[in-house]
Parts: structure tokens; sequence; C-alpha cells
């Protein structure tokens, strides 16, 4: 059992990190300055959770050998167990690699589709069996308010906006919608997990996430589409193939400078 809850513990962590990391990419090249620093921060408030929760994963472990950067820096692509949505360029567009033609759209929709799930998924997690996973959550939460919030009210204007705005809005969640569908299939080690008190059933959430993304929407004047289709399997570790190009990107200074410090 202990080795799902770090799996589980590690599942959150590397959501974070893997959404900081493609939000941080905007750095320098957001739409509008405070675009850019909102950016920045949100990237921050997520890498901030991520430490975290890998250094809660040190703690459980107890082998003397596992650090925050060791978790983040020195695991492979199967070793990562974040969903599949957030992997993702930013872009509508099936590239090869990460590094497609930036949409703010798609950075706004995944941004508000996930802080939409975070914020239901904090507050559940609040009352924890596990102390300091509740401790996080309660921390997690203020700054995932303010993401949604931000995502949210981007999102209404883009789809509220001038008809190409609308039409890229539209564009990207139709793009990312079927990726939500592995928010609320269970994995072995959540189901695991919620019998212990310690994580929470997403299932009990989808019809509260499910009111705040169609009420979005329809302020948006955006339809939503209809589910099915493939579910993705990022949080058991099978990814797609734009998780290496994120990780080289990310860890490439670790992986040169090992045990380097500033």
């Amino acid at each position: 059992m202990a080795a799902y809850f770090q799996d589980y513990l590690l599942h959150l962590a590397d959501n974070a990190v893997i959404l900081g990391q493609r939000n941080a990419q905007w750095c320098g090249h957001g739409p509008v300055i405070e675009e850019d620093l909102a950016l920045a921060n949100n990237s921050l408030d997520l890498i901030g959770q991520a430490r975290l929760l890998y250094q809660h994963v040190a703690t459980v472990r107890k082998d003397g050998k596992t650090s925050e950067d060791l978790l983040a820096y020195f695991r492979d692509v199967p070793d990562f167990k974040n969903y599949t949505l957030l992997e993702l360029p930013h872009s509508t567009a099936l590239t090869p690699t990460s590094s497609g033609d930036r949409d703010y759209a798609v950075t706004i929709g995944r941004n508000f589709l996930y802080s939409a799930l975070m914020v239901l998924v904090w507050d559940a997690l609040k009352s924890s069996a596990d102390a300091q996973l509740a401790a996080i959550a309660s921390k997690s939460l203020k700054e995932t308010q303010y993401h949604l919030r931000h995502a949210r009210d981007w999102l209404v204007r883009l789809g509220d906006g001038t008809d190409e705005s609308h039409a890229r809005m539209q564009a990207a969640i139709n793009h990312l919608m079927p990726y939500t569908q592995e928010f609320f299939t269970p994995s072995v080690m959540e189901t695991a997990v919620v019998k212990t008190g310690m994580g929470v059933d997403n299932r009990t959430l989808q019809a509260d996430w499910n009111t705040l993304v169609d009420e979005a929407l329809v302020q948006a004047t955006l339809k939503r589409p209809a589910a099915g289709g493939f579910v993705t399997t990022g949080k058991t570790g099978i990814h797609s193939e734009h998780l290496g190009f994120v990780l080289a990107e990310m860890q490439s200074l670790a992986r040169a400078h090992p045990e380097a410090v500033w």
C-alpha cells in the first residue's frame, strides 16, 4: 500500500511539474506583458506544489537517497505519472515534437480544464487521512483557485470575442476535451489509495467539474464536444511522444551537471 501512496503523490507532483514546465515556455513570448508575468507566476505556483509533493515522497520512502531533484530531473518517460493532457504542445496540430506553434487558446483551454479539476481535488484532499498531504492541499487550493479564475476569464474573453478568437478557442476545446476522460477513469493506484482515505475518487467530483466547465463554456459562447474516443493513460506511465521532448528540455541542465549546486 505504501508503494501505491508514493505513486499517488508522484502523480500529483508530476501533473504540477509538467504543466509548470509547459506554461513556463511562454516566458518571454506572452501575448501581452501582463500575461507573460501571469503565466510565469502560475508556473512558479505549480513547481512549488511539485516540490512539496516530491519532498513528501522522499519522507515516505525513508531511504536517505530520494530527493526532489532526483524525482524531477532523473526519472525517464515511463516513470512519470502525469495526465497526458498536460504534456501536449501548445497547439491543436498533431505535431511530432513539442516545438509546434504556440496557440494561446490551447494554453488557456488546458489550464482551465485542469485547474477546474484541481480546485475540487485539493478541496477534497484537505480531508486526507495523510496529514502532510492535507496540508499541501490546503496551500495548493488557494493558488489553484487563482489559476482557475485567470483561465476562466480568458476562456470567456476569447470565446466571446472576435470571430477568429472564438474559432481558435472552440478548436482548442475540441482538441483538449477528449483527454479529460483520463481524469475520471480510475487507475489501480488511485483505487487502492482511495480505500485508505488518503486519496480522492475523482468520479465523485465529476458532476461538479461538469458544472464548472459547462457554465464557463456557455458564458464563452462555446460548445462542448461529445465525450468518447480513446482514454489516455499518462498516469500509468504510458505517454504520448511529446513528454520526452518536455523532459529533454527540463532535465538537460541537471543531467549535464549532476549534483551541481548554485
